[in-house]
C-alpha cells in the first residue's frame, strides 16, 4: 500500500489491523477468539430459545434478559466476523461506508445495553419496593416501549457520529487503522481538518450515557436496599435481595470493562497498543459470554431448563 506523507486525500475504504503488535500472533489468537465468539453465540440463542418455550419465564426481567441477548449477538457480529477474517486470511480491508456501518452499531447498541440495564433496574425497583403493582405498571406493552425507548436514545445519540465524519471530515492523512475495528476515535483521528467537534461530541455522549444511567441505577438500588433492610426477617433478605443479583452482576460484567479501558485510553499512555486494543474487544466479549453464563447459573427455571433439555438429549441418543 502507498504511504504519502503529508498528503491528505479522500479512501474509498481502510484497512484495519487487527491487534497492532501482535501480527504473527494473528493465527494463533484466531483459536481464543474464535472460542469466545462461539460461546456468546451458543449462550445468547440458548438463552432467547429457553425463555421463548418456558412459559413461566415469559415476566419483564425475563423479556429484558431476551433484549439483552440480542444486544450482545449485535455487538460480537459486527466486529469478531471481521476480526477473525484478519487473523486467518489477513483481510483488514474495510470499505469506507462498511466502517461507518460498524461504527454506528458498536456504539448504538452499546448505548442500547446500557438503556436495557436502566429499565432493567426499574423492574427491580418496582418488583421489590411496590410488588402488589408489579404486574400493573410493568406490562409486556411497557416492557416493549421501555425496550424501543432505549432503542431510540441509541440511534438518536450514535446517529450523529457517522453522519458528522461522513459530512465533516472527508479526507484523511492515513488508511491505516491501528485497531480491530471502527472505533471513533481511531477514525477521528486519521481524519485531516478540525475534529473538534467530532471529539467533544463522542465524549460528551459516552459521559453522559454512563454517568446519567450509573447514577438511576444506583439511585434504584439504594432504594431497593432501603426497602430490603426494613423486612423482617434475614432470610427474607436475602431471598429479596437473590432475585437482584443476576442483574447486578450483569452490571457489573458490562460496565467495568468499559470504565477500565476508558481511564486507560485516556490515561495510560505508556500501557501498549495491544493492551488497550485487547481490551476494546474484551469489552465487546465479555458481556455477551457471561450473561448467558450468569443468568443460567442464578435463575432456576433456566437452570432446570436447560438441564432436563441435556437429560432428553442424553437418553436419545
Amino acid at each position: 500500500m502507498l504511504t504519502f506523507h503529508n498528503v491528505c486525500w479522500a479512501p474509498s475504504s481502510f484497512q484495519l489491523t487487527g491487534i497492532p503488535g501482535l501480527e504473527s500472533l494473528h493465527i494463533w489468537l484466531f483459536i481464543p477468539f474464535g472460542s469466545m465468539y462461539l460461546m456468546a453465540v451458543v449462550g445468547n440463542v440458548t438463552i432467547l430459545a429457553v425463555v421463548r418455550v418456558e412459559r413461566s419465564l415469559h415476566q419483564p426481567m425475563y423479556f429484558f434478559l431476551c433484549m439483552l441477548a440480542v444486544i450482545d449477538l449485535i455487538l460480537s457480529t459486527s466486529t469478531m466476523p471481521k476480526l477473525l477474517g484478519i487473523f486467518w486470511f489477513g483481510a483488514g480491508d474495510i470499505g469506507l461506508d462498511a466502517c461507518l456501518a460498524q461504527m454506528f452499531l458498536i456504539h448504538c447498541f452499546a448505548t442500547v445495553e446500557s438503556g436495557i440495564f436502566l429499565a432493567m433496574a426499574f423492574d427491580r425497583y418496582v418488583a421489590i419496593c411496590d410488588p402488589l403493582h408489579h404486574t400493573t405498571v410493568l406490562t409486556q406493552a411497557v416492557v416493549g416501549y421501555l425496550g424501543l425507548a432505549a432503542l431510540l436514545r441509541g440511534v438518536l445519540y450514535i446517529g450523529p457520529l457517522p453522519l458528522m465524519i461522513r459530512l465533516r471530515l472527508p479526507l484523511y492523512k492515513s488508511q491505516i487503522i491501528s485497531h480491530s475495528y471502527c472505533e471513533h476515535m481511531a477514525v477521528v483521528t486519521l481524519a485531516c481538518g478540525d475534529s473538534r467537534v467530532n471529539n467533544v461530541y463522542g465524549l460528551s455522549i459516552g459521559f453522559l450515557v454512563l454517568i446519567l444511567d450509573s447514577a438511576a441505577i444506583g439511585a434504584s438500588y439504594i432504594m431497593i436496599f432501603r426497602t430490603v433492610l426494613g423486612l423482617a426477617t434475614p432470610e427474607a433478605r436475602l431471598k429479596t435481595l437473590g432475585t437482584c443479583g443476576s442483574h447486578i452482576c450483569a452490571i457489573l460484567i458490562f460496565y467495568v470493562p468499559i470504565v477500565v479501558s476508558s481511564l486507560i485510553h485516556r490515561f495510560g499512555h505508556h500501557v501498549s497498543p495491544p493492551i488497550h486494543t485487547l481490551l476494546a474487544n474484551f469489552y465487546l466479549l465479555i458481556p455477551p459470554i457471561l450473561n448467558p453464563i450468569v443468568y443460567a447459573v442464578r435463575t432456576k427455571q433456566i437452570r432446570e431448563r436447560l438441564l432436563q433439555i441435556l437429560k432428553i438429549e442424553v437418553k436419545s441418543r
